[in-house]
């Protein structure tokens, strides 16, 4: 019965033919869209590289110890670096994803109190870390150790959830390119985060758009930071390879 209602929620809303190939979410957004995210001096997501830039390169932790310090220039040091994420941790035997690792690293290394998940100073460090690798291709290191969460992350994608009792890949693989209440569905490739929302009117990470999407279908999010979510982000990734990393990407 919840499926049947589910269908009929969709369905009015469905208006066109789906996607046939792989596509960032960039190709289905307005021209104007388009062209604020391909101009740094329009992208509100430049702002938080411009903050990410002060953070690296501040000292912070009883060390007075900087992110520079140990990495030096994070043009070279962490170029190609988001592109490899979600990744081994060998500290915590786990996936970790690149929110995960700053944290981690600031406080280990730093000895500075940590960062929350979706606080302005880990969202504007992740967007500088990941804007370092903007135009290169998404690349999933092949460890081995990785494919179990890898997997999970593939069930997860599928499972129906909530009481619209959808699943992700029932929008974003089956109903792709077509349009829910106006907007087009995108295939769900992360290339871009963290990204600027219009509908948002900040940066936000790609946690956070999960959670967004299990609350639409009436489901109980997981917490940020959950085995559960680096898992989806993993298969996401998986997903996305070959595809360019665009951050800080603008999706409406």
């Amino acid at each position: 019965m919840r499926r049947a209602l589910a269908l009929v929620l969709l369905a009015p809303l469905c208006l066109s033919a789906g996607a046939e190939e792989r596509r960032s979410g960039f190709a289905d957004m307005a021209r104007e869209t388009q062209a604020m995210q391909q101009d740094d001096t329009a992208n509100p997501g430049m702002l938080w590289v411009l903050e990410g830039e002060a953070l690296w390169n501040r000292p912070a932790g009883p060390a007075g110890q900087s992110c520079a310090g140990c990495h030096g220039d994070a043009a070279a040091a962490m170029r190609g670096v988001a592109a490899r994420y979600p990744a081994w941790d060998e500290a915590g035997a786990a996936p970790i994803d690149l929110a995960g690792r700053i944290a981690q690293c600031r406080e280990t290394r730093q000895r500075a109190p940590p960062l929350a998940r979706e606080s302005e100073d880990l969202l504007a460090l992740t967007t500088y870390v990941g804007h370092q690798s903007r135009g290169l291709p998404i690349s999933p290191p092949s460890d081995p150790r990785l494919a179990a969460a890898r997997e999970r992350g593939q069930a997860l994608y599928a499972e129906r959830r909530g009481q619209l009792d959808l699943s992700c890949a029932q929008c974003h693989d089956d109903q792709a390119g077509r349009r829910l209440a106006g907007s087009t569905i995108p295939q769900a490739h992360p290339t871009g985060y963290p990204l600027y929302r219009l509908e948002w009117q900040t940066i936000g990470s790609l946690q956070r758009r999960l959670r967004g999407c299990m609350t639409g279908v009436r489901a109980e999010p997981f917490s940020y930071g959950s085995p559960e979510y680096v898992a989806i982000e993993l298969f996401l990734a998986s997903r996305a390879a070959g595809l360019e990393v665009e951050t800080p990407a603008v999706r409406p």
